[in-house]
């Protein structure tokens, strides 16, 4: 079996299994299999010894036919253009399934921001949202935080676009600093998101939560609250990891005393009480529930068939190639996928741009008990979806995603 890697056409295998099962017409597939507009620029950026180095930036439309794009910015040495293409088509069924008036953008830029000062990484920052602002604004495109960005870039972003259009414009961005607008809440809320379908999902297969044990892949923003919040369900977390190493202890671990050590040291490898353990070995621990919540195609046909959880609740984007999530339906484990499971980001981000709309600002109580809602009532569809048609939950979330986009194709006179 040739494994597909490339994000890109895993996305439009996805999008043309939807469309068959709900027996749309080929003109759907279509229109949905390519973005409606990829932007490519370079970035001069003036380096600290006087030099200048040229970076490539990327943004994404993939469908704008349900509201404005919506989608992170990512920093990383390995962006491609195909990558940035995918996510954003992701972006717009995470929209879709949970019902957001909005479509899917993505951006990003091949750089690894660690080897830049802070003053090089506001340069770069800048200039990338200067040369994009074309097709961006809050009823056009609104970028948020992804892989290596964060509240500071997106102040950066949202001042050098308000510096652009001459008035203060905080709806542009979202994953803001409170003080500029940012929506209380939104720093926990992919998390959070995660760990309402995962608790959903434990009632359906029996699982109690109390002492129930999880593995977490991946110990970002994103892997370290989702380890909180499960623990505070009674969840045992037996072992996380990072891109430096894994900390395991099937007797448990304490996610608040990991971040401690892993903000001291760097990573959480080395853990006091904890053994190492590799990425390879933490995806097959026999746990009952695993979080992958790091990067793309980690769960493959390679290990799929060894993994050991009941649930898979998958915090990152797209970590579980199509021939692995054969394998594992096959197997009976109830994969939550990730355009339900980490949906919470782009929920709590929309609110937080109909509070910037609005000018009017919620409680994080609010904003949790709206998210708790969003998430429940998308998966509670999902799932009937996938009990009703007999697919797996990640064709059931396509299935209620370009059911909701199909009807905004056809009532728009698009199709």
């Amino acid at each position: 079996m040739v494994e597909t890697l490339n994000p890109f056409e895993i996305v439009q295998k996805q999008i043309k299994t939807a469309c068959d099962k709900l027996g749309l017409e080929n003109s759907y597939f279509e229109v949905l299999k390519e973005p409606e507009k990829v932007l490519t620029v370079s970035i001069p950026v003036k380096m600290d010894d006087g030099s200048v180095k040229t970076f490539i930036g990327y943004r994404s439309q993939h469908s704008t036919v349900l509201g404005p794009a919506k989608g992170g910015v990512r920093f990383h040495p390995d962006v491609t253009m195909d990558e940035v293409k995918a996510l954003s088509a992701w972006m717009t069924f995470k929209c879709a399934v949970i019902g957001l008036p909005y479509g899917g953008g993505k951006g990003g830029i091949k750089v690894n921001p660690k080897e830049l000062s802070k003053g090089e990484l506001e340069r770069l920052s800048r200039g990338y949202f200067a040369a994009i602002s074309p097709i961006i604004g809050p009823e056009k495109d609104i970028p948020a935080p992804d892989v290596y960005t964060n509240a500071q870039v997106m102040a950066w972003f949202m001042d050098e676009f308000s510096k652009l259009r001459g008035y203060y414009c905080p709806g542009v961005v979202t994953g803001k600093p409170i003080v500029i607008g940012g929506s209380l809440g939104r720093n926990e809320a992919t998390a959070r998101g995660a760990m309402f379908t995962i608790r959903e999902a434990a009632k359906r297969v029996g699982i109690d939560l109390k002492n129930a044990t999880v593995a977490i892949q991946g110990f970002g923003n994103a892997g370290s609250i989702a380890a909180r919040l499960l623990n505070e369900l009674g969840c045992k977390i037996v072992a996380v990891n990072d891109s430096r190493g894994g900390a395991y202890n099937p007797e448990g671990l304490d996610p608040k005393a990991v971040l401690e050590y892993k903000n001291k040291n760097g990573t959480v490898k080395g853990f006091p009480g904890s053994k190492d353990i590799s990425s390879d070995e933490l995806l097959t621990l026999d746990v009952d529930i695993l979080v992958p919540a790091a990067l793309e195609n980690v769960i493959t046909s390679k290990n799929a068939d060894s993994i050991k959880a009941k649930i898979i609740g998958e915090a990152a984007n797209g970590p579980t190639t199509p021939e692995a999530d054969e394998i594992l339906y096959k197997k009976g484990v109830l994969v939550i996928p990730d355009i339900l499971c980490n949906a919470g980001g782009v929920t709590v981000s929309y609110f937080e741009w109909v509070q910037n709309l609005m000018n009017f600002y919620w409680t994080e109580e609010e904003v949790n008990q709206r998210l708790e809602h969003l998430m429940v009532k998308a998966f509670n569809e999902v799932y009937s979806l996938h009990k009703e048609y007999g697919v797996n939950m990640r064709e059931a979330a396509y299935m209620v995603a370009i059911k909701r986009i199909a009807e905004a194709l056809k009532v728009r006179g698009r199709v």
